[in-house]
């Protein structure tokens, strides 16, 4: 089966089990209000299972990343940077990306820095944002 890069709007019970997986701090009724608000969410979805999600608010020409978390068994495979640039081509209007750092330990943790990079996204210290 191929990966997906999928917008969910209506959470299947298999799809609460894996974000619980990539989540495991929050609670589904903490991923229906960021849904009910107008907002996205967006997963990256093999063999029916989800490996990766991200939320999304866009504002004019700005679009916010928050809790981008690929599960730890796929990470080093490229689907974070698959999500990420599907992201971007799915929202060619958006000219300014962020990655919110909240929930991140280090902003210049080797591993993170490496995947934004990747992502042609750069720390900014002003901001704690990484930017792309």
């Amino acid at each position: 089966m191929k990966l997906t890069i999928e917008q969910l709007t209506v959470l299947s019970a298999q799809d609460m089990i894996d974000l619980g997986k990539i989540w495991p701090q929050q609670t589904p009724e903490q991923w229906q209000a960021h849904l009910k608000n107008s907002n996205k969410l967006l997963a990256a979805r093999f063999n029916d299972r989800l490996l990766a999600a991200v939320k999304i608010t866009l504002s004019n020409q700005s679009g916010l990343l928050e809790d981008l978390y690929v599960r730890e068994i796929t990470r080093r495979r490229g689907v974070g940077l698959y999500l990420v640039n599907e992201i971007k081509a799915r929202h060619p209007t958006v000219k300014q990306w962020k990655l919110s750092l909240k929930g991140f330990p280090d902003a210049n943790e080797p591993a993170l820095k490496g995947f934004m990079n990747a992502c042609d996204f750069r720390y900014d210290t002003t901001s704690n944002y990484y930017l792309g």
